[in-house]
């Protein structure tokens, strides 16, 4: 009893660990996302079809660990964007959106009505759930427990979370089981897949996984990754990047199991300033020396979670040593965490926090708008996957500079759409920093082909029309489920 009594009171926790919460604490609950969707991007009617696909097969169950939250907006965009293209797409989120309801812009309050909340419903109403399920299907919590007492060793705390995965997958399997839904699909192979493959395996329906990194490849040991990757239909890589780590961890794995399917951006609504204001080229682009740039100063902008990871620390030593070569500059750094308190520290202690300003986690749109505003677009990482967050300001014809990490090379090309560095060197990021601050012109070439770039690889109406030709041609033929 004392085991069911911290199960129930798991379940009723909205930001529990067991799933892998992709929204930190520390985001601001700061409103409406001005920038939203429009009418066209709504679903179209569900009874649409995909070609080769009866309608009963065209549904498939997402399971996320939050929806919908800011720093996840992808998921909003391939949910709605694979219904207009005829897929019924229904979502079950393990915790609650990341802003209260009334704060959600409208479309995600419609998506927030429509999705299924495991851990909604109280204490004794999560209890009563997973154990009437139990007792109606004494099949499926066995094999669900035997599935989910693979994970955690012999380690007391890993042992009880093990009952944990069990009893979110009896209530997802529930779920899909009463709408109907005969395919589960995750994104993220933390604990959320966890969840995801001890459904399957509970409830023996094929399930499916979209890896991102960078977290899962470092220690694929304490995320299972070689069991998560080996026991689904299929992988989706978001990069070339992703797939070669899959295929370390299970090499075994065959190719008719890999898709690589890019995300994307929206480039008819992300557009540069010269796209929507034009000038002429002489007017933004003038090239100037350093003793003849101009006197406002050269404006960086840098988002993303203030986390080590992100290498704030040597963004901010390289902005201290262009500050005492005398380049005029200020920085926006846009996200929040941990490292947050140390980055401002570290700021005053190089007294460069006059010229450094720290907004905090911002929603998309207020964050987009101040992207707008850069010279370069700076992210400095010492570990990602395919940042979103540079595509965006990619997008926007921003300049940008990253690091020779993960699949960040695909997307950035060294000195054609942009500038890479090796991570952790100050000195190479405070030469690139110099060299775009010194050189308008060529912050102009490269936004250009920053752009350009966007538009053909990582343009997210034409890289979701290859996500539902994939699903399309995924549920026609699902052909044998691995053991």
């Amino acid at each position: 009893m004392k085991l069911l009594g911290h199960l129930y009171g798991y379940l009723s926790k909205s930001d529990a660990p067991v799933a892998g919460s992709l929204v930190s604490p520390s985001t601001k609950e700061t409103g409406s996302d001005q920038l939203a969707y429009t009418e066209s991007t709504l679903p179209i009617d569900p009874q649409d079809s995909l070609p080769g696909i009866p309608p009963k097969t065209r549904s498939v169950a997402f399971l996320l660990s939050r929806y919908p939250a800011i720093s996840h907006t992808f998921f909003l965009k391939e949910i709605l964007g694979l219904r207009k293209r005829g897929m019924d797409i229904r979502v079950a989120s393990i915790n609650p959106p990341d802003r209260p309801r009334q704060d959600l812009p409208a479309v995600e309050g419609a998506e927030a009505a429509a999705t299924f909340y495991i851990k909604a419903g109280g204490k004794l109403g999560l209890l009563a759930r997973v154990l009437s399920i139990a007792l109606s299907h004494p099949g499926v919590a066995w094999r669900g427990l035997k599935s989910a007492l693979k994970f955690g060793n012999w380690d007391l705390k890993g042992r009880a979370y093990s009952f944990f995965y069990m009893a979110e997958a009896l209530l997802v399997g529930d779920w899909m089981r009463r709408h109907g839904l005969s395919h589960l699909h995750v994104h993220f192979g933390g604990a959320v897949a966890t969840v995801g493959m001890v459904t399957s395996q509970a409830w023996q329906i094929p399930w499916s996984v979209t890896l991102h990194g960078p977290d899962e490849f470092f220690d694929q040991d304490a995320f299972y990754l070689r069991q998560k990757i080996e026991s689904a239909a299929f992988i989706i890589c978001i990069s070339d990047f992703c797939r070669s780590q899959v295929l370390r961890v299970a090499p075994s794995v065959v190719d008719s199991r890999l898709e690589v399917v890019r995300l994307g951006v929206d480039c008819e609504t992300l557009q540069p300033d010269e796209i929507r204001q034009p000038l002429a080229c002489s007017e933004l682009t003038a090239s100037v020396s350093p003793a003849s740039a101009p006197t406002s100063p050269f404006h960086i902008v840098c988002t993303g979670r203030m986390v080590a990871a992100k290498g704030h620390r040597i963004l901010l030593e390289a902005l201290s040593a262009l500050i005492a070569s005398d380049v005029s500059l200020t920085c926006t750094l846009i996200g929040d965490g941990p490292e947050r308190p140390v980055l401002e520290e570290q700021a005053r202690r190089q007294g460069i926090s006059g010229n450094v300003h720290f907004l905090g986690a911002l929603a998309h749109g207020p964050t987009l708008e101040r992207v707008a505003t850069a010279d370069v677009f700076v992210l400095a990482s010492f570990a990602e996957g395919l940042p979103v967050a540079l595509m965006e300001a990619m997008a926007l014809g921003i300049p940008c500079i990253s690091t020779t990490i993960a699949a960040i090379p695909e997307l950035i090309h060294d000195r054609q759409n942009g500038l890479l560095v090796p991570p952790a060197n100050v000195e190479a990021l405070r030469e690139a920093l110099a060299r775009l601050a010194a050189e308008p012109e060529l912050r102009h070439q490269l936004g250009i082909e920053a752009r350009a770039t966007a538009e053909s690889e990582y343009n997210l109406a034409h890289n979701l029309d290859r996500l539902a030709a994939m699903w399309n041609r995924r549920l026609a033929n699902p052909g044998s489920r691995p053991n």
